[in-house]
């Protein structure tokens, strides 16, 4: 069976994590799968009528299959694009796990799965209560790595992983993003990465000028998805 949520992390920020979450949310209600999408944190948010929005917690709201209002998408907003852990400082805001661990629940209880999207990478601090790989620890969920395949991105990938693993956090799965055109060897950084990395490919995610449409879920196998799952730690 499939577990009740994925967290999905990067190698760093600006990797692709919402193309991929984007991706996995068209997959999974292809597959007959109701998902929800949150992104608890987003840094770099616009202000509207209705409060801060960030682009990617809209696209996430706009992908998932089930009806949520954006505060419970995205629960906390900041306006500058800069590290959340200084964004909510200068804020006078303080990241509350709980509120977060919450909110999840309440999207649990309207869907089937919930597809978590974390800010930057996975041990960006987040303030008081922990980082990124606390939080994915504390909601129970297992992981799914986004790559940006490119120079570098086998380090990166590697000490990801090893830093997941290290965690607890059951590593499910990473996918090959391609957010820029062209590169070099890149189907032999993708061979080494998928004979280094402990888990399975679950997909490459093109080149494409508009990354966040439907097609890009077709590129993903959720096969390995299923049956994942992992003790939770604690608060």
């Amino acid at each position: 069976m499939m577990p009740r949520g994925l967290f999905v992390t990067g190698t760093d920020t600006e990797v692709g994590k919402t193309v991929a979450s984007v991706a996995l949310l068209h997959a999974l209600s292809a597959a007959g799968v109701r998902a929800a999408a949150m992104k608890p944190i987003a840094s770099g948010s616009e202000p509207t009528g209705a409060g801060l929005r960030n682009p990617d917690a809209l696209a996430l709201q706009s992908a998932s299959g089930v009806r949520a209002a954006y505060e419970a998408v995205n629960p906390y907003a900041f306006a500058p694009a800069i590290a959340p852990h200084i964004a909510a400082r200068e804020a006078g805001v303080r990241i509350d796990f709980r509120r977060i661990l919450d909110g999840f629940e309440t999207l649990s209880r309207i869907a089937d799965l919930v597809v978590v999207e974390g800010v930057g990478g996975w041990r960006v601090p987040l303030g008081p209560d922990g980082d990124v790989a606390r939080l994915a620890r504390l909601l129970d969920l297992p992981v799914v790595l986004v790559v940006a395949v490119g120079l570098g991105c086998i380090n990166h990938a590697r000490l990801t992983a090893e830093s997941i693993q290290a965690s607890g956090a059951p590593l499910v799965g990473w996918i090959a993003n391609f957010p820029r055109a062209g590169g070099e060897r890149v189907e032999e950084q993708l061979r080494t990465l998928e004979s280094c990395l402990p888990a399975p490919c679950l997909g490459r995610l093109p080149y494409l000028r508009e990354p966040l449409g439907e097609p890009l879920s077709r590129t993903l196998d959720l096969a390995p998805l299923v049956g994942v799952g992992g003790p939770p730690e604690r608060a």
